[in-house]
């Protein structure tokens, strides 16, 4: 924020303190501060009338707002980005929330997607927000597949990965199918795997039925289309988005507005409409980013920041992100290293299971 820069260094260094003890005081209560506080607090000691003459300037420059008529100041979503920008201090990670993040991997526990909803909820349970954690796509190459029937009208298709991970799907098969035609779907699809990735052997399928549709039994052909689709229509679940912790959120909102609004950011993530732009969010800058109030279109009917961060894979490649969702209030000096440990803990588990 370039020009968030130039105020500050304009500002003489009472104006400067008043505006962080106004942030600091806010982000720490959600009170608006009065001139009369501040004069307690300040390194300098300057009289009341003195301190409101200062907090008009600020108003003016639109980093601080006064909510009511007679009542102190509060910053301005200007305000709390050049605060963050340019006089924030971030803490050292406290022993305490590192020590709750780590336990997470201490359960054991061979399934990823497990893990990585525990870290979720740990998240959530330190920071006292909603935790947003993406979960990257499986890009392991197959080396097994496997069609299973359960009944007449329920079947489970069961792929194996490289990687040793296994994960299956239940599905609706295609009405007559007989062991034989599962066995010939299954043995069509593994002598085309040879080391793709899912995403890859999806399009070979397709390219694969349409040109050899009379050597391939039809009730086989039905069962590989089916059963693939039970992937197919769960795309976007590859690439998985877990929030927990919702209930901290609503219950730091008074307003029956604003409850209605969070109610509506979180149907709209937990259909996973917006897992694109929010690992974007997160690949457009290095490290933790933050994003206040309507800085992102994915928050800003909510008034909620987020505080983002990727995490890499072995080879270095940003493959999911993590997140916090809070108040514009947040303690961003705390919640900034638990988000940033968190991605790089997360990082580690995924390079060691690869």
């Amino acid at each position: 924020m370039k020009e968030g820069s130039r105020l500050l260094e304009e500002m003489n260094d009472r104006s400067r303190e008043v505006f962080r003890r106004v942030v600091e005081s806010y982000l720490e209560t959600g009170e608006p501060v009065g001139s009369r506080t501040l004069t307690r607090s300040l390194s300098e000691k300057v009289s009341a009338a003195t301190i409101r003459n200062v907090m008009q300037d600020l108003e003016y420059l639109g980093l601080l707002d006064s909510p009511h008529v007679s009542a102190g100041r509060v910053p301005t979503q200007v305000g709390l980005r050049m605060f963050v920008d340019g006089l924030l201090e971030v803490r050292d990670l406290d022993t305490s929330d590192r020590l709750a993040l780590e336990a997470t991997t201490a359960q054991g526990g061979d399934d990823m997607g497990g893990l990585l909803d525990r870290v979720g909820a740990a998240l959530s349970g330190v920071t006292h927000g909603a935790s947003l954690v993406l979960t990257p796509k499986h890009e392991a190459p197959v080396k097994h597949i496997e069609f299973v029937s359960l009944g007449h009208d329920r079947a489970l298709v069961v792929l194996v990965f490289a990687d040793g991970t296994v994960e299956n799907r239940l599905f609706r098969p295609p009405a007559g199918q007989t062991p034989s035609s599962m066995r010939e779907a299954a043995n069509f699809l593994n002598a085309l795997i040879e080391g793709k990735t899912l995403s890859e052997l999806r399009g070979e399928i397709s390219r694969q039925i349409a040109t050899r549709r009379r050597e391939i039994d039809t009730l086989a052909a039905e069962l590989i289309e089916t059963g693939m689709a039970a992937w197919e229509k769960d795309a976007d679940n590859s690439a998985r988005l877990i929030v927990r912790g919702t209930s901290n959120l609503l219950g730091q909102e008074g307003e029956a507005e604003e409850l209605d609004r969070i109610r509506s950011l979180f149907d709209d993530l937990e259909r996973k409409r917006d897992i694109a732009e929010f690992l974007q969010l997160a690949e457009s800058g290095d490290g933790v980013r933050i994003f206040i109030g309507s800085e992102n279109k994915l928050f800003s009917l909510s008034g909620s920041s987020l505080v983002v961060s990727p995490y890499m894979n072995a080879d270095r490649k940003i493959i999911g992100a993590v997140g916090v969702i809070g108040p514009t209030r947040l303690n961003y000096g705390r919640i900034v290293p638990i988000v940033d440990y968190t991605a790089q803990l997360v990082g580690r588990l995924i390079a060691e299971r690869s």
